[in-house]
This record gives structure tokens, sequence and C-alpha cells, in this order.
């Protein structure tokens, strides 16, 4: 089933059920989508696109979470952590930092990196494969970790 077709039926769910805090996430994701197809190509969205709305859902969620918390808005830090909760329903299983730096040796090892001046040749690489399975930041870090502290 694709994102779309879930999501309309969760759509459907969630007004039925009346749970607004998900139809109102729900909603907002399906004008992202909406918007996308409507770009004029007339493909349908590839799951890359697709992972790609929901990640900048996710971040926009996490950047407000920390904006309310440092304004000391409770409330809305709840409204957004609970709607953060519905958009990670339909992202996959993130990895663990562990499996994230076994990745990340890898990429090192392929791309003949030794320094922290290597960076710009693997993080594209790392994002590459990683996308979707990790936050970039963390990413970065590890690069940055496993660049620093080679040889």
């Amino acid at each position: 089933m694709t994102l779309e077709k879930k999501i309309n039926e969760d759509l459907k769910a969630a007004m039925k059920s009346g749970d607004q805090i998900k139809l109102n996430t729900v909603r907002s994701l399906r004008a992202h989508i909406i918007k996308l197809t409507k770009r004029g190509t007339g493909n349908m969205l590839t799951s890359d696109e697709e992972l790609s709305v929901l990640m900048t859902a996710a971040k926009k969620r996490r950047e407000a979470i920390e904006m309310y918390q440092k304004g000391g808005r409770r409330d809305l830090v709840e409204q957004e952590q609970k709607e953060l909760e519905v958009i990670n329903g339909y992202l996959p299983q993130p990895m663990s930092r562990e499996e994230a730096e076994e990745v990340v040796l890898r990429i090192i090892a392929r791309a003949n990196a030794s320094t922290a001046k290597d960076l710009g040749k693997v993080m594209p690489l790392a994002m590459k494969e990683l996308k979707g399975k990790i936050d970039g930041k963390v990413v970065q870090e590890v690069v940055r970790q496993k660049l620093g502290g080679a040889p």
C-alpha cells in the first residue's frame, strides 16, 4: 500500500474517531503529498519523495518542540510531540547509532578517507545510504568522530 493510500485511510479513521491531533497531522501530510503530485510531472511519488515529505514534517515538529521548550510553552510542546508521534508511525524504524557507525566505517573504508579533511567525501555517501534511517545530525557526529579518531 502506498503512503498516500495509507494516509487517506488514516484520515477517514481519524475523522470517525474524533482524534483532532491525528486528523490535523494527517491532513497536513496529505496536503504536502497532493502538492508534490500536482507539480506537473504526472508521475506517482517515488518512495524517496514520500520519505522526504515525512522527514521534513518530522524535522519541523522537532524544531518547534525545541523552540516551545525554550519559550516555556509546555502546552504547545505536548501538542507537537503528539503530532511527531503520528508522523513517526509512517516512518521506517530508525537505525541505532551503533548500526550507523558500522555503515559509516564501511563508507570510510570504501572512500579511502582517513582524516577530518575527507569529511566532504564521506558525508554525501553516508547521507545517501542512511537517509531516512537515522537523523542527519547523528550521521554527521558519527562521521566526524570516526574521521577525527582515524590516524
